[in-house]
């Protein structure tokens, strides 16, 4: 069990709070992190042949990933803003398992990380695969959305057991 002093989002009074960041000094930082969204076969097949009315989901999906990260700050209450050197979503089709497989990777030189930029690109590029698949099917599962890695800052560098950062 953790004490409240452990979590750096609260104030003396128990209430929520930026934390103030200016003290630390500004090191490389680097996060990744993945999701998966399931699909049925006849939609997996759509997105891979392109034929989804909308258009093609993956990159669009890319798009929407990359944008979600850059607005992290406009959705997480208390996210800071973070000057990102570097968005990249890698998108791929795992035809066994029916699913797309999302990993984002963000950087930047600064006094906070990246988790929650990383995080928040997969995320919104699972919803919008689920935007551009829902006319043809209601039931796809986004699922395991999770920090793979991430490197710099003064707790140190992390790495999921079991997970590759590629």
């Amino acid at each position: 069990m953790q004490n409240m002093e452990d979590f750096t989002h609260f104030n003396d009074q128990g209430r929520a709070k930026m934390v103030d960041v200016g003290v630390k000094q500004p090191s490389r930082r680097v996060a990744i992190a993945g999701a998966e969204v399931y699909v049925s076969k006849e939609t997996f097949q759509l997105i891979q042949s392109g034929g989804m009315k909308k258009g093609d989901v993956l990159t669009v999906a890319q798009i929407g990933g990359i944008m979600g990260a850059k607005h992290t700050p406009d959705i997480i209450p208390m996210c800071h803003p973070v000057m990102i050197d570097g968005i990249d979503l890698k998108l791929n089709l795992n035809e066994e398992k029916c699913c797309v497989v999302i990993r984002s990777y963000v950087s930047c030189d600064g006094r906070t990380g990246v988790e929650m930029e990383a995080l928040t690109a997969v995320s919104i590029a699972a919803l919008t695969i689920y935007d551009m698949c829902k006319a043809v099917q209601k039931d796809i599962l986004i699922s395991n959305i999770r920090l793979i890695k991430k490197t710099g800052g003064i707790h140190g560098d992390f790495l999921r057991e079991g997970e590759s950062d590629e």
